[in-house]
């Protein structure tokens, strides 16, 4: 039989036509990726249908009805505030993946209405069972409606409901134990003796607790929740309470009931369940039961996390001065998980590489990684669970400010690791998506799920954690904590706005004079939140170099001749904290503002500064979210500077001068002769933060100039800066380095080996066939001798890789194979693992396909044939994935290193044609497109210059025809 084969353009056409049904978010309940590892490594119309629901018992079927209303939004109606949740759920973990449910609601009538307006989504309502109570005397249910676009189901009533009244709404359901990994799903895991053993958990947020019951499922919707559990009793349950009690599931032997303490108000999104075999380990607290929950093969991974949480849990208590309310808390690692973790209030839900860690065989990364995951959910505890986002429009409120402060609290717990150093990685990467035009407000209103899904991107994580770092350095960390507690108490199990945040900040600000009294926070940070993007900072100097005038514009990767009337026109100004020393009076340590300029100044001038022979330097230790331009003979002085004693300037400064200077120089405003002629100090650097900055940054040269004949000079420059640093730090690792030290020898060897440096390369394959054949590896060495290793061999190595993969035990290790099976060398094989990534029972997880998908599309080899399975698949692939939150990671894997007119052409004419059927997809699709647009302006502006200036100062690649 001959098979039907497909073009890339046309699958292309499948792919633009369908992405847009089937993307999430890829950020939900925490961010995707460790700072530490190397690198690649609103009118519409809708049909309204009730449910056909057949109950168990064979009643006859409900009343069903058909509208087609004017979809104006998705916000549940105004007249119900729910008060208590009754919800008694039996997974049939180990049977048809079924779940039979009975739930109670006690609501208040807020305003008087005829109906009750409940989410659900793949629920099946017995609508016979379906009983409305108020003040006692039954309510007739005249009609059973659910509208598929909004995810509601309605009661009809027969009569009004009055204000202030009570009322109870009860029904048995069916759910289902889905694939998808949300709602309430199933998940399963090989134990050592290789059977399949079963399991269930939850990831509601932000909106699939609806999945799991009916519920009014928005987050300011605060209510009390009673859950009870059936479980088989060779099984356990897991819920946000304590269990206070089991009992025999009447007429079903072996089946238990467990029964749960009622919850504090809390919001559908923070409710969470397992059920599962796993074991515990537990600590006491303050009265806090802290455990931690793991495969029973497992939990002897747990004692780094058990160590870990109760210390960060105490440091948050009295940071924010508030005591953890609940009487538990656990932390649970699971085998399938869409996100890193989910901050579910008492019961934080964790893939097993967030919070699993071996000694013996995790790297530092991992553990940092680990470390910085369990402190990002616990301090969702406080900022997301006790008072948490009035609507998603303020997400960053919540992934914003656990971001931030799992900086904080780690660099707390874990001093040696310079947390408060590392987080300008942070700032560096979402400049980066802040840059483009296609970038969005932090505060930004949305209103169907793929609208609420969309923003848990790096805007509300990253960009939302440094503002707030900005804002706590121009408060000062006094004053901004004072702010803090004062609207954490006022807000406790309710529900706030940045505008609420805003006002007790500025009360604080004005108590301790930190702002001046006819200044507000508000009047500076919503420049920061409600308007995209962030400000160039120009500082010219005068001729004496005494004064300087300082300019802000919107800082674009485009190119200026490239930009659009729209982009030059663009009025974005902002509250700058402007910050800055100079070389005869050297500060670093001093981040309160000496300036600020106004949104309504363009320009300002500034006095008092050094003579034209000493440097300044503005934004101290990167506080403030900007990045900083000067003037030829400025930018001259801090290059010599860097090269005759680097370390007189702070090591976040030259991280952020080297990130700066890559990035003018992308988007045309520094020459990239001036750019690579301040990196050549690296040769001299020892600090990890200026280093992998700078390697970041370079990475983009690599590559857009990889598969062109200059490549052969780049290489040798970045090889001159890597050689001295991989001869510093050697191929032996050594675990009691300090861990900064750890990361810059991964970092090198990594660097290294892709560069081809021979000796690299060697070790690497070495130790590769040294433990194929039994003997060990040091955890951090793994990634590059794994790579290395399997691209040096064929079928026999990646085989012996594979067999490692499926007998290791621990999650971060597998992790690292995954990525290893990505850098074999034959197209075959590639291929072969592809396609095992998207077929169920070949071994890899679906949260792990983003893992493979990634590894064979960074892979030289591989790059095309990911592309084009990509774009041939993506039906296949959609549906296999489902609501898995990584499609837009496979597409940025694939699409965001095109830099050919071609290929940009191609897909603007796809978009153009496509466009309206992209859906959710829309802004990413666009933020590629965006993406690609600028990669081949960056070719055409800049490839010759580099390479002219690579040949002239004697990284002449010396290859002659």
């Amino acid at each position: 039989m001959q098979k039907l084969q497909v073009s890339p353009s046309l699958a292309l056409v499948g792919f633009l036509t369908t992405v847009g049904l089937t993307l999430a978010a890829g950020f939900i309940g925490h961010y995707a990726f460790p700072y530490c590892y190397g690198g690649d490594n609103e009118v519409t119309n809708t049909t309204t249908t009730t449910t056909t629901t057949t109950d168990i018992s064979s009643t006859p079927p409900p009343t069903t009805t058909t509208e087609t209303p004017k979809l104006n939004n998705y916000r549940l109606p105004e007249s119900l505030k729910p008060l208590h949740y009754l919800v008694k759920l039996q997974p049939f973990v180990n049977g048809n993946y079924t779940i039979l449910g009975y739930l109670e609601v006690e609501m208040k009538v807020v305003n008087s209405t005829s109906r009750i307006v409940l989410h659900m989504a793949d629920i099946i309502t017995h609508n016979d069972t379906i009983t409305v109570v108020q003040d006692g005397v039954q309510v007739v249910v005249k009609e059973h409606v659910y509208d598929a676009e909004r995810e509601w189901y309605v009661a009809q009533l027969d009569q009004e409901l009055q204000v202030d009244q009570t009322v109870n709404i009860s029904l048995w359901f069916t759910g289902l134990l889905n694939d998808q990994l949300r709602g309430f799903y199933r998940s399963s895991y090989v134990d050592p003796d290789g059977n399949t053993v079963e399991m269930a958990a939850t990831q509601f947020q932000p909106t699939d607790a609806r999945r799991a019951f009916p519920c009014m499922d928005e987050p300011a919707l605060k209510a009390k929740f009673s859950v009870s559990l059936a479980r088989e009793e060779n099984m356990t349950s897991l819920s946000n309470m304590p269990r206070y009690g089991s009992e025999p599931v009447e007429d079903q032997p072996e089946w238990e009931w467990d029964h749960y303490d009622t919850t504090v108000e809390m919001s559908t999104y923070l409710i969470a369940f397992i059920v599962s075999d796993f074991v515990n380990k537990t600590v006491d607290v303050n009265g806090t039961q802290f455990s931690v929950w793991a495969r029973p093969a497992a939990i002897d991974q747990t004692d780094y996390s058990l160590a870990l949480g109760p210390r960060v849990l105490t440091f948050f208590e009295d940071y924010f001065n508030i005591s953890y309310p609940l009487p538990k808390q656990d932390m649970a690692a699971i085998p399938d998980f869409s996100a890193a973790a989910m901050e579910n209030w008492g019961l934080i839900i964790y893939r097993e590489t967030a919070m699993l860690y071996d000694p013996q065989l995790s790297s530092a990364c991992s553990k940092q990684w680990i470390g910085e995951t369990v402190t990002h959910e616990l301090a969702h505890q406080w900022f997301g669970n006790l008072v948490t986002p009035r609507w998603w429009t303020d997400l960053w409120l919540n992934e914003g400010f656990a971001t931030y402060l799992a900086f904080v609290g780690l660099s707390h717990v874990e001093e040696s690791w310079k947390m408060m150093e590392q987080v300008v990685g942070d700032v560096h990467y979402v400049f980066g998506v802040d840059s483009l035009e296609t970038s969005h407000p932090i505060s930004i209103p949305v209103g169907h799920p793929h609208e609420i899904n969309e923003i848990f991107d790096a805007i509300s994580y990253y960009k939302g954690a440094s503002i707030i770092r900005m804002m706590e350095h121009f408060l000062t960390e006094e004053t901004f904590k004072m702010g803090l507690i004062s609207y954490l108490n006022h807000f406790a199990y309710n529900s706030a706005t940045q505008d609420d945040l805003w006002q007790f900040l500025t009360a604080a600000a004005h108590q301790d004079g930190t702002l001046t009294s006819d200044l507000t926070v508000k009047v500076i940070m919503d420049t920061w939140t409600l308007q995209m993007g962030y400000p160039l900072i120009t500082v010219i100097r005068s001729n004496d170099g005494t004064s300087a005038t300082v300019t802000q514009v919107s800082f674009l990767l485009i190119p200026r001749e490239n930009m659009t009337a729209r982009q030059q026109e663009a009025p974005y100004r902002w509250w700058v904290p402007l910050s800055y020393t100079s070389a005869n009076n050297s500060d670093f340590s001093n981040t309160i503002p000496s300036e600020w300029m106004k949104d309504s100044e363009e320009h300002k001038a500034l006095t008092s500064l050094p003579a034209s022979d000493q440097w300044v330097i503005f934004n101290l230790q990167e506080t403030g979210y900007y990045r900083v331009n000067y003037d030829s003979n400025n930018w001259a002085l801090i290059t010599d500077q860097l090269k005759a004693d680097h370390e007189a300037i702070h090591v976040i400064n030259r991280a952020q001068i080297i990130d700066d200077a890559l990035n003018l120089a992308r988007a045309g405003r520094l020459p990239y002769e001036v750019v690579l002629r301040i990196i050549e100090y690296l040769k001299r650097e020892k600090e990890f933060v200026p280093i992998k900055a700078a390697l970041n940054g370079l990475s983009y040269l690599q590559m857009m100039m990889k598969t062109t004949t200059g490549y052969g000079a780049l290489k040798k420059y970045l090889l001159a800066l890597v050689t001295p640093l991989y001869e510093a730090v050697g191929f032996e690792d050594n675990l009691m380095d300090p861990q900064l030290q750890q990361y810059k020898r991964v970092l090198a060897l990594s660097t290294a080996c892709k560069l081809g440096l021979q000796d690299c390369v060697d070790n690497a394959v070495s130790q590769f066939q040294a433990w194929i054949n039994g003997s060990d590896i040091s955890p951090n060495l793994k990634s590059t001798v794994f790579c290395y290793g399997v691209a040096s061999g064929g079928e026999e190595e990646w085989n012996a890789t594979w067999s490692k993969y499926l007998s290791s035990n621990v999650a971060t290790e597998k992790e690292q194979l995954l990525k290893a099976l990505g850098c074999s060398k034959h197209t075959w094989i590639l291929k072969q693992y592809l396609e095992m990534a998207f077929t169920e029972n070949k071994g890899i997880k679906k949260q792990d396909i983003g893992t493979v998908f990634r590894a064979v599309a960074v892979n030289e080899i591989g790059r095309s044939l990911a592309r084009n399975y990509l774009m041939r698949n993506w039906l296949h692939i959609s549906q296999y994935v489902g609501s898995i939150t990584l499609l837009e990671d496979l597409i940025n894997d694939v699409l965001s290193q095109c830099n050919t007119g071609e290929e940009k052409d191609e897909l603007e004419r796809l978009y153009a044609i496509f466009q309206g059927s992209l859906g959710s997809a829309t802004r990413f699709i666009q933020q590629i497109l965006e993406t690609i647009t600028n990669n081949v302006a960056w070719m055409d502006r800049n490839y010759s210059t580099i390479v002219a200036w690579l040949n002239t100062n004697g990284y002449s690649a010396g290859f002659t025809r």
